[in-house]
């Protein structure tokens, strides 16, 4: 496995970005709602200090190798709400050891996307979760 390490921030018209590519790639269930998490966030894939530890380089292209970030989610230089939205997203692939509590951390935004990726994880299509009127 070859590390990727740089991830345009804009791409050519045509060329599937970083983010789609990682969906692409992902397998159904945990892997697709951990990696829809994380793309759909955005600020901190598009940090070189997750991404050097997270995604690799495969014959059909970038993937993400969650196992990388294991032991080293306080060296990425996150803040407690990312780092704690980082945790949650590990955990839905089985990784680390946070627990759901840590979804008083998150801010509105970022706890909507844990929310939405729910029902990805637990392969379930008719949940729809969005904003109470």
């Amino acid at each position: 496995m070859t590390r990727t390490m740089d991830a345009p921030a804009t791409e050519e018209a045509g060329t599937p970005t970083l983010g789609e590519q990682l969906i692409t790639s992902s397998a159904p269930g945990r892997d697709r709602a951990a990696v829809l998490a994380l793309v759909e966030e955005g600020t901190i894939l598009a940090r070189d200090s997750v991404r050097r530890l997270l995604v690799v380089e495969r014959e059909t292209g970038p993937a993400c190798h969650w196992e990388g970030l294991m032991g080293r989610l306080y060296g990425l230089g996150l803040d407690d709400i990312e780092r704690a939205f980082l945790g949650l997203v590990m955990g839905m692939v089985g990784i680390g050891l946070h627990t759901l509590a840590a979804v008083e951390e998150l801010d509105e935004r970022r706890l909507l996307i844990v929310m939405r990726a729910m029902p990805v994880l637990a392969n379930n299509e008719r949940v729809a979760v969005g904003t109470r009127v």
